[in-house]
This record gives C-alpha cells, sequence and structure tokens, in this order.
C-alpha cells in the first residue's frame, strides 16, 4: 500500500532526513511525500534481469554509451518545488553524464523504467507518466508483470503519443540504445 502525505512543502534536505534502509521507498512528486513497501520478488527478478541484459550491453559496446543504475537511485528533476523519485532502472547517456553526482541524478535522464507493483500502478501510470512528460524523458517505460507486456512511450514534441506496446513474445529494442535486443520472453520467464 502506498502513503501520500502532503502537509507542507518538502525540500531535498528533508528527503535526506528520511530513515535509510527500512522497508520503505520515499519519492515526492508535485509536493507530495509518498511512501511505498519495498517490492514483490517477481518484480525485483524483472528489474534484476533488465538490468542485466541492459548493463552487459552497455559493458561490451565499443565505445561508451553512458550509465544505468537500479533503484533506489534519487533522480532530482528540480529542487523547488521538490520533485525526486527513484524510478526502478535510470539510463543516462554519455552525452548527458554531467548530470550524474555523487549522490544522485540531477536532471533529465535518457531512460526511465517503472516496473508496475499493486502500490505504485496509478503513480506510475499517473503521476511519474505527467511528471516524465512534463520534464521530457525521452523514453519511459512501463512493465506490466501481470499481463506479461512492456510499453514504451517515446517523446514527440513534447507528449508521449500512445506507446508501442510489446508481448511476452516480443523483442525490445530502443533507438536510444542501438543494437540492443532483449527477448521479452527472457525478462518474464
Amino acid at each position: 500500500m502506498t502513503t501520500a502525505l502532503k502537509p507542507r512543502a518538502w525540500t531535498y534536505k528533508d528527503y535526506l532526513g528520511f530513515p535509510e534502509g527500512g522497508p520503505l521507498r520515499y519519492e515526492v512528486i508535485d509536493g507530495e511525500l509518498y511512501m511505498t513497501p519495498a517490492p514483490n520478488i517477481r518484480h525485483q527478478e524483472i528489474l534484476g534481469t533488465l538490468y542485466r541484459f541492459i548493463g552487459n550491453f552497455i559493458a561490451s559496446a565499443g565505445s561508451p554509451m553512458g550509465k544505468i543504475f537500479p533503484a533506489p537511485c534519487d533522480v532530482v528533476f528540480s529542487a523547488d518545488p521538490l520533485q525526486v523519485v527513484q524510478p526502478d532502472l535510470v539510463f543516462v547517456s554519455s552525452a548527458r553524464v554531467s548530470i550524474v553526482t555523487e549522490q544522485n541524478i540531477q536532471g533529465v535522464p535518457d531512460l526511465v523504467v517503472e516496473i508496475l507493483s499493486e502500490g505504485t500502478m496509478l503513480r506510475d501510470r499517473k503521476q511519474k507518466f505527467r511528471l516524465y512528460e512534463r520534464f521530457g524523458v525521452p523514453e519511459y517505460w512501463i512493465v506490466d508483470p501481470v499481463e506479461d507486456t512492456l510499453s514504451v512511450f517515446r517523446l514527440s514534441e513534447g507528449t508521449y503519443p500512445e506507446p508501442v506496446v510489446l508481448r511476452k513474445e516480443g523483442v525490445l529494442t530502443s533507438p536510444l540504445l542501438p543494437s540492443l535486443s532483449v527477448p521479452l520472453s527472457s525478462v518474464f520467464s
């Protein structure tokens, strides 16, 4: 179950004061503080598989392509008002790697991935969708472990048009990572 609190304007300093290592993940979207329990095992298996496929692809590339980070990793879109989220997976290309700091990612990554769970499904499809679109994230993937689908949203003229929906039998590719080929049967096994 996700809890949202909006008693005041949250700052990044407040955010950093939240307890670490507990059972909750914290995010602030449009002034609302969201606390979410740790994801389930299927969620984590899918995350691990995507991370390995993309990470291995990046590592084997002839030239530096960028960096990939699994959750928890803060992405700070704005300090005032605070907009900080922890996508399940984040890719920052070499061209934009300057936004990666020792503490967090400060700015717009090239790709964010959210894996739906019962407690985050609405936020991933609504609040985070609008946040990523508003800040201009070039590509947003929503993974549905119940339906075994992966929806790819690619920004076009400032909005996300209808997604490309890939099923378990499909193969994931992305112009952000040329030559990447991920068989979704491996992701949803």
